[in-house]
Formats: C-alpha cells, structure tokens, sequence
C-alpha cells in the first residue's frame, strides 16, 4: 500500500474494504458533522453497512470509475477525498471530500483535492474536474475555491435532507486553467 504525505503527519491512503473498522469507528466520530453533505454518512451504521461503502467504491475503482482514500493524522483517519464518479472516456470527474471536526483546519482536504486534480488531469488526461457542494457548505465551497475552480451554477432545491430541500452548487475546473495555474 502506497501512502502521500500531506503535512508532516498527515497522509494520504487508499481507503480499503478491509479498513471498515477504522471506518465506521471514524464516521461514528464524523457522523452529524458529515451526514448533511455525504449521502454514504446516512447508510454506514454498521460494519456490514460500512464494508459495503467501501466494497462500492473498490468495485468502482476495478471499473475505472470511482476511487476513495482516507487521510490520516497522527495515525488515526479523519477524513478522506474520492473520485464520486470518473469516466475517462468523457473526461469529466467529480472530486468529494469528507472530514471530521479533528481533522479540519489542517489544510488536508485541500492538499489532498490538489493531489486527485493532479492524478486526473496530469496522469488521466482528464479536461474537467467538478465539485458538487450544498449551498450552505461554506468549508466545501471554501476548498473550490482554494483549488482554483469556478462555480458554474447552482440547482436550486436539487436535494432533501430532514425534510428540507437544499441547493447545490456546480464548481469546475478544466485541465487547461489546472495547467496555467501549477506554471503560474
């Protein structure tokens, strides 16, 4: 297994099927501060809910589709980025992130979304990179817009949660304003 450094203690893993323990131990910690903005948060509960989150998404990436890894600092997982969907043929993805209190204002969502827009647009070939985000997520539109994206527009009232309905915003960056911005 490969792991990225972020910071000077924080790293970036694939997160596996095998790690659902420390997953559900970590979404348990994570769960009212995520359940808003991560549908998955929802239907994690329990081990088997939790093995099977991951098991998507290790399928996904078998299919070249999605991928998912977790940050850790100071050896416990806080949080994490994924590929939500990725289709090469198109070359569009959308780039998730997750964290719990304990793993914000570090810079590692951050540093880790810059490390996926690399892998997609430098190693993939991909031309454009979306950040879907409600909002009223200040913290994730805050990452958009670190990163360089755009908003390219908000569906309004697009998803409900509690029983209230929630814009969500479309942010993008395209492989060309990537490349500028890295030389620049």
């Amino acid at each position: 297994m490969f792991a990225v450094p972020l910071t000077e203690n924080a790293e970036l893993r694939p997160l596996e099927p095998w790690q659902a323990p420390e997953f559900l131990t970590h979404l348990d910690r994570a769960r009212a501060h995520t359940d808003p903005w991560i549908p998955w948060a929802t239907f994690s509960v329990d081990l088997d809910s939790a093995r099977a989150t991951l098991q998507r998404y290790s399928d996904g990436q078998n299919a070249d589709q999605k991928r998912i890894y977790g940050i850790w600092l100071d050896g416990t997982l806080v949080g994490g980025v994924m590929f939500v969907s990725f289709d090469a043929r198109s070359g569009v993805c959308e780039i998730g992130a997750w964290t719990e209190p304990a793993g914000e204002g570090h810079g590692l969502i951050t540093a880790a979304v810059k490390l996926l827009l690399d892998y997609a647009f430098a190693t993939r070939g991909m031309h454009r990179a979306e950040w879907w985000c409600s909002s009223v997520n200040a913290r994730s539109r805050a990452v958009a817009e670190r990163v360089g994206m755009t908003r390219d527009g908000v569906l309004r009232e697009w998803y409900p949660y509690n029983g209230v309905r929630y814009d969500k915003e479309i942010w993008a960056i395209l492989a060309s304003e990537w490349t500028a911005a890295a030389q620049g």
